[in-house]
């Protein structure tokens, strides 16, 4: 057991900086800031997220993050802006990102195009100092590795009021001083793109009843394509229940409750469905969501996405 997990720390923790790519979440579908900077704006109030998520539990050296975003309008709803900083820590590597939004919103149809901009830096280092090696002294375990990158990434978001579609590229272009500057991101620099697309409909079953379906497909060039097939029920507008299946990698519970207009908690678990379930007793993620300003109070439906 303890050589096994020593063996896949050691095996993440050797891809040196490239081990910390896009942040994974379970509860996306009712906050799209962390995968879409179009998303910057979309409602009528400003709003904050605050989420943790424990990765893999019972894991050495297991995932663990934390994200504060906040958003709101611009001049007449016609622009948005969002802030967003992730703490995330794998192994001996530690990643902190901080990353601008700007969107800007066209009237089309029935609801709205909103073209987002993310601009920001990461700070990553990763200490192999804290390994546990087989062979002590080993040279290459005995330093620090650090960088300070530049990331830009882009997206497009359409929504109205009962449904929503986007397609994003969180890190379109990122530097690493280490390396040459240039637009391909395998010389650029050690992140590689992610790209997102989301969509997601609220069906109105009863007066205190409401059933939102959603999707999100995820696409990195290293990796089999992945899709979350999400379903969420609404009960009375003011408790969500639902369930996600993680192709390729886990079955989510979640919830999440609106304790006044202003405030509303939620929860995940991620259950394994990977070789890696044999060794974690699942993921954990909170989150707590905070809208405000003066609009939130006229504001008739409550939260969908």
């Amino acid at each position: 057991m303890k050589k096994l997990i020593i063996a896949i720390t050691l095996s993440l923790t050797s891809l040196g900086l490239q081990a910390q790519q896009d942040i994974m979440l379970s509860q996306y579908m009712f906050n799209g800031l962390f995968l879409n900077p179009a998303y910057s704006g979309s409602h009528k109030y400003a709003g904050a997220t605050l989420l943790h998520r424990n990765q893999w539990t019972g894991w050495d050296g297991a995932p663990k993050t934390n994200i504060v975003g906040i958003d709101g309008p611009l001049r007449n709803h016609t622009m948005g802006w969002g802030l967003i900083f992730a703490n995330d820590k794998i192994g001996p590597t530690k990643q902190n990102d901080f990353m601008g939004n700007y969107s800007y919103h066209l009237k089309l149809g029935k609801g709205k195009l909103a073209l987002g901009l993310r601009a920001g830096v990461s700070a990553v280092s990763s200490n192999l100092m804290n390994l546990s090696t087989t062979s002590p002294g080993d040279e290459a375990f005995t330093n620090v590795k650090s960088a300070i990158m530049p990331k830009f990434g882009t997206g497009a978001y359409y929504y109205a009021a009962k449904y929503y579609a986007g397609i994003s590229v969180p890190t379109l272009i990122a530097y690493d001083p280490n390396n040459n500057f240039s637009l391909d991101l395998n010389k650029s620099s050690d992140s590689r793109r992610h790209y997102f697309i989301t969509g997601g409909y609220v069906f109105d079953l009863s007066n205190t009843v409401k059933l939102k379906p959603s999707v999100l497909l995820k696409y990195q060039k290293a990796a089999p394509l992945q899709a979350d097939i999400n379903c969420n029920v609404l009960i009375n507008d003011v408790f969500w229940i639902g369930a996600s299946y993680r192709t390729n990698d886990a079955v989510i519970g979640i919830i999440e409750y609106q304790i006044n207009p202003i405030l509303r908690i939620g929860y995940a678990y991620d259950y394994t469905t990977t070789a890696i379930g044999r060794y974690s007793s699942g993921s954990h993620e909170v989150m707590i969501g905070i809208d405000f300003g003066r609009d939130i109070m006229k504001s008739k439906n409550p939260r969908y996405f």
